[in-house]
């Protein structure tokens, strides 16, 4: 009998050996230098993205008003004033979404990014464009002049969604 107890247990510990194991596999840490984009080249990215609004309400919103012979007075309650307003937040959302970036940031070799590393989430690039860039804007602007003076280049925005913009060819 007792041989017959070792053979069984053999047996186990032959199959045991034929299980799969889990191991955890760490991946490496690259360092690498991150430039943040500084003031100016930000602002001339964000003037190039306002010339990219301002000609998509000329050329597509302001027609689709005057055809439908809506009236674009009335001031920043106008279904005018809205209708742009949503082109801004749209453009500046989703840009940022699919790209990382917008047409300025492009230009000017530009990326947002999180702090953490991870890649942008629907909310973080929610609460960072719209939530964020209504908060900047209407502090007199002085969201977007705290880029030239935090240690990573945040504006307000970036910094309630913690993010910034770095320079992406020189990561």
């Amino acid at each position: 009998m007792d041989v017959q107890k070792n053979d069984e247990m053999l047996e186990v510990e032959a199959n045991k050996q034929d299980e799969p194991r889990n191991f955890v596999v760490e991946k490496p840490r690259v360092e690498y230098s991150v430039y943040y984009a500084g003031f100016w080249m930000r602002f001339w990215a964000y003037l190039l993205d306002i010339i990219v609004i301002g000609s998509v309400n000329r050329l597509v919103i302001k027609p689709i008003f005057q055809a439908l012979d809506v009236s674009r007075e009335g001031g920043i309650l106008s279904p005018y004033a809205i209708a742009t307003a949503i082109v801004f937040y749209l453009y500046f959302i989703l840009m940022t979404k699919i790209c990382g970036q917008t047409l300025g940031k492009m230009v000017f070799g530009l990326k947002v990014v999180q702090l953490n590393g991870e890649p942008l989430s629907w909310s973080v690039i929610v609460f960072r464009e719209l939530i964020g860039r209504y908060i900047s804007k209407t502090l007199l602007f002085i969201g977007y002049l705290l880029v030239a003076f935090l240690p990573k280049n945040q504006g307000l925005h970036d910094h309630f969604a913690e993010t910034t913009v770095i320079h992406e060819n020189r990561t």
